[in-house]
Formats: C-alpha cells, structure tokens, sequence
C-alpha cells in the first residue's frame, strides 16, 4: 500500500470521542476501512476527513462523499451514507442485494450485532472514493 496524506479536522475526532462505547470501535472500523480503502487507489493520493451535517466524512478529488455516522433515534444501527443524487446506492443494490441492508438511495445500514462484509464493503467505498472517474461505467467498475 503506498503512502496516504490524510487532511483531518480535528472536529472529528470529537464526534468520535463521543460516541457511545458500543458503537465507537464499530465506527472506527468503517473509518479504518475507508482508509484501508483509499490505500489501494493508486490515484488518490490525499483524503480529507471533514464533518458534514456534523457527521465523519471522507472525500477525495476524484469522488464523491462518504459519510457515517449512529443516530441515538434507531440505536441499534449506524450507516455509510452516499449522496443520493449519484448511482452508487442503486448500483450497489443491483450488485449486492443480498449483503446488505439499504434506506433508499442514500445509506447501507448495519445492524449492531452485524458482521460486516469487508470485502464487499471495500468494492462500494472504492467506488464512491473514485466516482468521477467510474460514474460512466454500467456497474461503476465493480
């Protein structure tokens, strides 16, 4: 894996800290994931993780937003949130509507006691990380 720059509010690691214990270690794994991720991508050499809506997000020049985050309303699950005005939720409901669990066009949904499916998980945070350059393909290179 090549070298990362990663540009961090610091703001976020406040959202972090003040997660429940039950959830914390799940939302550090996404966000070990997302990063594990961006590694791999040969073209993207800087990740900025930033809030949005108060909430961890990922961004690259290429792509387009990540966001995660657990909500004390349904605390029994927290999200990888895209931007539903792209594909990817609609794609990756075509490509993995048996792994995951969706809320409409904008979130895969886990459920606490779920395991995640990492593998498969790291095809759709790929493909939001290199959006603008895979958008045009009919499965957005998955």
């Amino acid at each position: 894996m090549k070298d990362l720059q990663i540009i961090t509010n610091p703001e976020v690691k406040l959202i972090f800290d003040n997660y429940p214990d039950s959830i914390r270690n799940k939302m550090f794994s996404l966000r070990e994931l997302i990063i594990e991720t961006a590694k791999e991508i040969d073209e993207i050499t800087t990740l900025e993780e930033t809030l949005k809506w108060g909430e961890p997000s990922y961004l690259t020049k290429i792509g387009s937003t990540i966001r995660m985050d657990w909500k004390t309303k349904k605390p029994n699950q927290y999200a990888m949130y895209f931007q539903c005005t792209s594909r990817l939720v609609e794609t990756f409901k075509m490509i993995f509507k048996n792994t995951f669990d969706f809320e409409g066009k904008r979130a895969i949904i886990f459920q606490m006691e779920d395991d995640i499916p990492a593998e498969e998980l790291k095809f759709c945070i790929k493909a939001a990380l290199r959006y603008h350059t895979v958008k045009h393909l009919p499965t957005l290179g998955i």
